[in-house]
């Protein structure tokens, strides 16, 4: 019952991630849509958290990326995606890494890593999606500014 209240719980607050970037944050590439959202990581709830092993601290962002193809009749599904990219202040032309790894919820995979946040300075993202392993990867930049909550 437990296990079940938290997965309902996990399922709903990366809904909830997607659900604000399929609404504000997405860059279309031919037939894939490219969804994107990055939030401080003390928004988490705890157990779901801890259940990713996600660390809860106002310092800290989660970086959530889906992809999605857009199918003959309209709809869309969800598919398997790698991403590389970078983070870095505006104007740091190298930027550190992210590291990201795959995060399920039933059939939907989203690309996370986390990273710390600069405290009210703009930050770039550059990122490579690969959908594809035949085809050159898509990239997707934008800024995006952070407030450490004390």
């Amino acid at each position: 019952m437990k296990r079940g209240i938290l997965a309902a719980l996990t399922a709903g607050t990366l809904t909830l991630l997607a659900a604000t970037a399929a609404a504000q944050q997405f860059e279309q590439v031919d037939d894939i849509q490219i969804h994107y959202s990055a939030v401080s990581t003390s928004f988490l709830p705890e157990a779901v958290a801890r259940e990713h092993r996600i660390q809860r601290n106002p310092a800290l962002a989660l970086l959530n990326v889906s992809v999605l193809e857009e199918q003959a009749d309209g709809t869309t599904r969800s598919v398997p995606a790698t991403v590389d990219g970078r983070v870095g202040e505006v104007g740091d032309e190298e930027g550190e890494p992210l590291s990201f790894r795959t995060l399920r919820i039933g059939e939907t995979p989203s690309q996370v890593a986390v990273f710390r946040i600069r405290d009210d300075a703009p930050m770039r993202f550059d990122l490579e999606v690969r959908h594809d392993r035949n085809a050159e990867p898509a990239r997707v930049s934008f800024i995006q500014r952070f407030y450490i909550d004390r």
